[in-house]
């Protein structure tokens, strides 16, 4: 269940061709790197424009000593504030009113009423302006992976209270899409996200984006509405 709730935060072994072409200094306590803000309010604007969006991921997790303990794929679907995740035998499931969370292992499934004052980050809210809310953010230079140049951005929470104390996102530049997520927990655990395939504006229908338990016999249902 915690992998799968680690996905509304959105992507090491990764081979890096190139070196870090600029940092930008940190600056004072409060303050947000501009260049970093203008990168993401792209992937926020082009995100707006789109009508749908299923994205293929590869979660990899990682102890304290950067050795890679789990490796699991996954597919999101958005449309709009509505969302479906799928990994390793979970589901993850909102129209944005409503939120199913369904075990396969133990064919169950919980259902919660959507809260709008919620701060926590659903794989929808990961393309919108939540980085002005939550997070301090600072550009981190360039690297090329893969062929791909990648503007990476440090984010760091605003509460300190939280169990994650720093998220790296790696944004490509041609694409204006996030290719991975890197979330840093205080007790040395690492969680990369990184996105396979990204489809825009495919044939996505509202009925994803809901849960009917006829299609799981003998499902039990936790409603917790």
């Amino acid at each position: 269940m915690k992998r799968i709730l680690l996905l509304a935060m959105l992507t090491g072994g990764i081979v890096v061709n190139g070196m870090a072409q600029t940092k930008t200094p940190v600056g004072s306590l409060g303050k947000n790197d501009p260049k970093a803000k203008a990168i993401l309010d792209g992937v926020s604007k082009k995100f707006s424009q789109l009508k749908s969006v299923v994205a293929n991921f590869v979660l990899k997790v990682e102890g304290a000593n950067n050795s890679v303990t789990d490796s699991k794929k996954g597919t999101v679907y958005l449309k709009g504030a509505k969302y479906k995740v799928n990994l390793d035998g979970q589901e993850l499931i909102s129209d944005n009113k409503t939120t199913w969370t369904y075990t396969k292992d133990a064919n169950e499934v919980t259902i919660n009423n959507v809260d709008p004052n919620s701060t926590s980050l659903s794989p929808a809210k990961l393309f919108t302006n939540f980085y002005d809310k939550d997070y301090l953010y600072r550009l981190d230079g360039e690297t090329t992976e893969k062929g791909k140049v990648l503007q990476n951005i440090e984010m760091t929470p605003t509460d300190k209270s939280k169990n994650v104390f720093k998220v790296m996102v790696s944004i490509d530049k041609k694409g204006q899409n996030i290719a991975k997520m890197k979330v840093y927990e205080k007790n040395g655990n690492h969680y990369t996200y990184e996105i396979t395939n990204f489809t825009p504006n495919g044939s996505v229908t509202d009925a994803t984006f809901s849960f009917d338990p006829k299609k799981y016999p003998g499902v039990e249902v936790v409603d917790l509405r």
